[in-house]
């Protein structure tokens, strides 16, 4: 049997609300920049594409992030979609002490944007506006150049676990 969240007008508990959220499937990023030389950065699964017209993206910010006020200083930004192998990577960028970048290969632009190699995709970005939303920021970010690669296979965070994609055979015909 399988368990499910209740359906309450009322105030959500933060662990409800969490649990509810993990039901949606959500791929991982790696939010980073030079910062006086050194990399600065953060995980965050709250990533989306916004629009084409201008080229944005969103990812959301808590406003306890003592990373995010330096990073939001920076000129440019790298956004990595990570993919399914880097767990590690994810474990490091979101710890609260030590290097996060010490067991994480990366690579700047000259820009400053900082890219987790092996990674999905590859957006360079500016801050385009940020706007609050609760206890977090909504921050669009507007894409200046990117690499994708869309063979490699993203990381994929669903119910507080790191999950893989399997394509979906179509149905044999009789």
């Amino acid at each position: 049997m399988t368990s499910s969240v209740e359906r309450t007008d009322m105030l959500f508990d933060q662990a409800v609300l969490r649990r509810a959220f993990g039901c949606f499937p959500s791929g991982v990023t790696a939010v980073c920049g030079m910062v006086d030389g050194v990399p600065q950065g953060m995980a965050a699964s709250s990533f989306t594409s916004v629009s084409l017209a201008p080229p944005l993206v969103s990812v959301c910010v808590a406003h306890t992030s003592t990373t995010w006020p330096t990073l939001a200083a920076l000129p440019r930004i790298g956004v990595s979609v990570l993919a399914e192998g880097h767990t590690g990577e994810v474990s490091a960028l979101a710890s609260k002490k030590g290097d996060r970048f010490a067991d994480v290969s990366w690579e700047a632009a000259e820009s400053g944007a900082v890219f987790v190699h092996g990674s999905t995709l590859w957006l360079e970005c500016e801050v385009h506006d940020q706007l609050p939303a609760g206890d977090h920021d909504v921050v669009l970010l507007r894409i200046r150049s990117l690499e994708a690669n869309p063979d490699v296979a993203p990381m994929v965070f669903h119910n507080s676990g790191f999950r893989r994609l399997l394509p979906v055979r179509p149905p044999q015909a009789a």
